[in-house]
């Protein structure tokens, strides 16, 4: 099902891996494994040379700051990430790593399944970016761990910075001046080969502080999975005989937030609720509640729902708790397995707990494999957070040849982490609150 030219290498080479790292009860970078530890201090901030440092001004005014490394099975792994904002005296930090936490492909037959990071080779599948797929930016050359190829190291980390579109735009009162301006990122990327797929591993770093991640799937529709006679595929080619196996994509994310350089933040769920007018009521009215989330939880969006992490260490110049809203993008949730049935997980801290699922390492007794069994109630001293994505992919006649980009990924968005708008003109930094216009 999921061949070319160097799976079958790949294959043989991830079940080495695999079979190396449960004898050392070890994962890359996790340390030995060691049972769920009752509390789990602060992490330091890492060190990271030149090499692995990224660090870039936007035009607008923004500076983000940034680690990188290279991890055999998560594959691009960034650290110590902050931002400083125009006007904020220092850097705001917001996660010590953040990094994909499984990419889970399921088979609609229910022949195969697939966990690509921990037990498909994706680390190993990075590839070369030509210069043309980094305008204006730099590549980075990467040494790959583990690597199945000739060359251990590739030039495949791109950095550079993107205009998104207008960032805002408000027309004054007297109607004698606009004011706008076009908004930038930081776009930071990799794209690993898995098969006939290739992943297209994507982080965006707003100016105005929110962070978007996505994994974009483009490559190649397998050969092989021309098969679909059971009926769940779809015709691709002339007639009917050739049908492409429909497939899921459950792309999870595992973001450690450290605000204001802490690790000791709160989680919190929002719910809100529409109802109906009554008599001498002119429209509906809309209550929202807080739910403090204060013991491990497995989420699910719904309606008027979204969660934030709160910072226990900072506040704003208004007086106000730093914190980071998530905000989920599109999103089929597969009910096939108990890891995937969540949208998001709130677990607290163990070096051991990497990957959603299949996780390597030995957790403890009765820790599980997948992010669900981590779910047992602990308290959250240290939360992490795990975001789940799903894409079901019925494909069609446009997806070859070579497949579009199907992305999926969601974004985290300050909220109080400036007490304005940090690309306010200076002009109406005075309109801060409750304000009345000038005479």
């Amino acid at each position: 099902m999921r061949v070319n030219s160097t799976s079958t290498t790949r294959t043989r080479a991830a079940v080495a891996l695999t079979v190396a790292a449960l004898a050392a009860g070890a994962t890359a970078g996790a340390g030995p494994a060691t049972a769920r530890p009752q509390t789990a201090p602060a992490a330091a901030a890492p060190y990271c040379g030149a090499a692995h440092r990224i660090e870039q001004k936007l035009s607008t005014g923004t500076t983000w700051r940034m680690c990188w490394r290279y991890d055999g099975k998560a594959g691009l792994v960034l650290e110590d990430i902050s931002y400083r904002p125009k006007g904020e005296p220092r850097p705001v930090k917001i996660l010590n790593s953040a990094r994909l936490g499984q990419i889970h492909v399921p088979y609609d037959d229910g022949t195969i399944e697939y966990d690509d990071l921990t037990g498909f080779d994706f680390a190993q599948g990075l590839m070369n970016l030509a210069p043309g797929e980094c305008p204006g930016g730099t590549i980075k050359t990467v040494k790959v761990p583990d690597s199945v190829n000739e060359t251990p190291t590739i030039k495949g980390l791109c950095t550079t910075t993107r205009s998104r579109g207008h960032a805002y735009r408000m027309q004054g009162d007297t109607a004698n001046k606009v004011y706008q301006a076009a908004g930038k990122d930081l776009l930071v990327y990799t794209v690993n080969q898995v098969g006939w797929y290739e992943y297209m591993t994507e982080w965006r770093f707003q100016d105005d502080g929110t962070i978007t991640m996505n994994v974009g799937a483009t490559g190649s529709l397998s050969w092989d999975d021309y098969d679909a006679g059971d009926g769940r595929g779809w015709p691709i080619g002339k007639g009917a005989k050739a049908k492409a196996t429909s497939h899921s994509h459950n792309a999870f994310w595992r973001l450690d937030f450290a605000l204001d350089g802490s690790t000791r933040n709160s989680v919190e769920q929002y719910d809100s609720t529409v109802t109906a007018p009554t008599r001498g009521q002119r429209a509906p009215t809309t209550k929202t509640t807080r739910t403090k989330i204060t013991k491990e939880l497995a989420g699910d969006s719904r309606n008027y729902r979204w969660w934030r992490v709160v910072s226990a260490a900072g506040k704003n110049k208004d007086g106000h708790a730093r914190s980071y809203e998530i905000v989920p993008g599109p999103s089929t949730k597969y009910p096939g397995r108990g890891y995937t049935k969540h949208d998001v997980y709130f677990t607290q801290y163990d070096k051991c707990e990497l990957f959603a699922s299949n996780n390597p390492g030995d957790c403890g007794r009765g820790a599980g494999t997948s992010v669900d069994r981590w779910v047992n109630g602990q308290t959250l001293k240290h939360p992490l957070v795990w975001m789940n994505i799903g894409f079901h992919h019925i494909a069609r006649d446009e997806d070859q040849q070579p497949m579009p980009v199907h992305w999926q990924g969601f974004s985290i968005a300050p909220r109080d982490v400036t007490a304005m708008n940090p690309l306010t003109p200076a002009e109406l930094g005075w309109q801060n609150g409750h304000w009345q216009p000038r005479r």
